[in-house]
């Protein structure tokens, strides 16, 4: 008779021995704890909050393969190798195989030598996958970035829809969905597509204190503005700059390369080769910079984006937070920029309009970009309104985004309002912004002569304000909803009954003083620059020949240099400056895999960059689980 199986390990053990952290961090233990006893959860937690481990220790610590459904082929293979350097005995299974690899992974699968396995939606779906899936009784099953059920979200994936079919298939199996991006609406959706009925919400908050918001209105050289950025603040570093159009990207990418930068295109006009290999190596290299559409970032596990920015205006909050939240995953200091100007206004709102989607999906998406837009005029402590947005409670002024560190100058827009009003309703409510704002400022051009708008009482009235000035006010006019936009006439605007008060007198009207570029970083606030409070030479020194070193490795083995190590974990080797492997072992991030495999090769370079007399090492409490 064969010897029964060892017992599992508990999730403290896998957290320390595998993981290499001492302790976990938030809800983790509970989520960890009600998977492990095969409760289904639901689990909203802030993008590098630590939402990974919360279904992957319960499939080390259950009996059978955790199955992980990701929608995005082209990560999990970084996915998979990064749980191979903790140890763990992780595949995929997805079109990027051959027939031969499909069938080792199976093979491996039903044989009892898989901890976990990545599947895409479409491949889970198909029967024989079901059907392959209920021979080697799972651990779990694992739905990542669960907010693709909701029709009303940013990343919507018909496929998820069909995912409750895991709940008809597998009732005795507990399933973990999970997301960083759900309003109240999203996680109802959720809920009820994933028949998750039962299932205990964690919600973990959506704060990232890391991350520093940084917003400005564009007023022309909105490229030049980024490089000056980028060369200041982040230089050499991982970077992601989206915009709204492919034409866009392809520009700015280009540029951004005439200036030294290494900036690769991403969008869906590209053939599937040339993204893959784009994405390849941002993941894989330092210091690359990735243009793209919205169609680039959905999953991304690149722990040291330094900076997001936007060049255009997001549709929605719930995309600037799932975009922005691609910064700073590893807890270190990050930013997130942005320019937006009247034309991303009257573009969205045009396309919103033309859309073939019903009436109710087009008032929903008004309602969406009336928020961002909001967000974006603010004058209060930005992060604080984003938190409200997610049903947060936020604990104050941040004192980490610009409104806070320096917060912006309002003025009496009152009479200027009036004006601007009554251009539009003079003009006939049938021309667009550059029309208007030349019929204010007087300007002799054809068209004005040919409408006659020459001889109305608005001609001439706007000197007070330049063209950049008027811009920006009928802006923040469209933002409050005085004024719409009218897709039919080509971006026309046109009245609103909101702006009747002003128009009668009967209100007043403050707007913020334009700000041309983002808030540079303040005295009250260091660089968001992982190598910021490295004061001393030696410890510069350290913490570059540490890189060095993993860069090294990582490119012998063909994997990112985040794989090897994060930031996180070579800041705390600067700090600690273990000298042997028992001190190493107490670094966040070592587990017993990474210190058999890597701990002797950066012992050596510590040895090697002695820390000065005075001050030593510093010690510092272990970190909590991050990933």
């Amino acid at each position: 008779m064969p010897p029964a199986p060892p017992p599992p390990p508990d999730a403290d053990t896998v957290l320390r021995e595998v993981f290499g952290f001492d302790a976990f961090r938030a809800h983790q233990r509970e989520i960890v704890d009600h998977v492990v006893a095969g409760g289904d959860a639901l689990v909203l937690m802030p993008t590098g909050g630590g939402k990974s481990l919360c279904y992957q220790i319960p499939a080390l610590v259950r009996r059978g393969p955790g199955i992980v459904v990701s929608p995005l082929i082209a990560l999990m293979q970084d996915q998979v190798a990064a749980l191979r350097q903790y140890g763990v005995r992780a595949a995929f299974l997805n079109s990027t195989l051959d027939a031969a690899g499909a069938r080792a992974v199976e093979t491996a699968l039903l044989g009892g030598d898989l901890d976990l396995l990545y599947v895409a939606p479409e491949r889970l779906l198909m029967e024989r996958t079901l059907e392959l899936l209920g021979r080697s009784t799972p651990a779990l099953f694992a739905i990542d970035e669960a907010h693709c059920v909701s029709q009303w979200g940013h990343d919507f994936r018909p496929e998820y829809i069909r995912l409750s079919v895991l709940h008809e298939r597998f009732p005795q199996v507990p399933r973990i969905a999970l997301t960083a991006t759900a309003d109240e609406a999203t996680r109802g959706e959720i809920v009820e597509r994933l028949a998750l009925r039962r299932a205990r919400v964690f919600v973990s908050g959506f704060d990232r204190p890391n991350i520093r918001y940084r917003i400005a209105e564009s007023g022309g050289g909105s490229r030049e503005a980024l490089l000056r950025f980028i060369r200041e603040e982040h230089p050499g570093e991982a970077g992601i700059v989206y915009c709204l159009t492919r034409r866009r990207v392809e520009e700015v990418a280009a540029w951004l390369q005439a200036k030294g930068l290494t900036a690769l295109p991403y969008h869906a006009g590209l053939d599937a080769a040339t993204r893959a290999g784009h994405q390849r190596r941002f993941l894989r290299e330092d210091g690359i910079i990735v243009v793209a559409t919205i169609a680039f970032g959905m999953g991304i596990d690149k722990p040291d984006v330094r900076v997001v920015a936007h060049l255009n205006l997001p549709r929605s909050l719930e995309a600037y937070y799932q975009e922005t939240g691609r910064a700073g995953r590893d807890g270190l200091p990050a930013d997130a920029w942005m320019l937006y100007g009247l034309q991303d206004v009257i573009t969205l709102r045009r396309l919103q309009e033309t859309s073939e989607a019903d009436e109710a999906h087009k008032r929903v998406e008004r309602q969406k970009l009336e928020a961002m837009l909001g967000f974006c005029e603010l004058s209060t402590c930005r992060r604080e309104a984003l938190l409200r947005y997610f049903g947060d409670t936020p604990g104050g002024p941040c004192g980490n985004c610009d409104t806070c560190l320096d917060p912006p100058r309002s003025w009496d827009a009152t009479t200027a309002a009036r004006k601007a009003l009554s251009c539009v309703y003079r003009t006939g409510q049938r021309f667009g912004v550059g029309h208007l704002v030349d019929v204010l400022l007087g300007a002799d051009t054809e068209r004005v002569r040919r409408w006659g708008h020459d001889r109305l009482s608005t001609y001439g009235i706007g000197t007070e304000l330049d063209a950049a000035g008027w811009r920006d006010l009928l802006r923040q006019l469209i933002a409050r909803g005085l004024l719409a936009v009218d897709a039919e006439r080509h971006g026309a605007l046109r009245l609103t009954d909101a702006s009747r008060p002003l128009l009668r007198g009967e209100s007043t009207l403050a707007l913020r003083e334009r700000r041309r570029r983002p808030a540079r970083a303040s005295a009250a606030r260091a660089p968001a620059d992982a190598r910021a409070d490295f004061g001393r030479e030696a410890d510069r020194r350290l913490w570059e020949a540490l890189r060095r070193r993993r860069h090294e490795l990582a490119q012998s083995q063909g994997v990112p240099a985040y794989v090897i190590f994060h930031d996180a974990t070579l800041r705390e080797m600067v700090v600690r400056r273990p000298g042997n492997r028992e001190e190493l072992a107490g670094v966040s991030g070592v587990g017993q895999r990474k210190l058999a495999a890597y701990g002797d090769a950066f012992l050596e370079i510590i040895a090697a960059h002695p820390a000065p007399a005075a001050g030593g090492g510093g010690g510092g409490e272990r970190a909590g689980a991050p990933t």
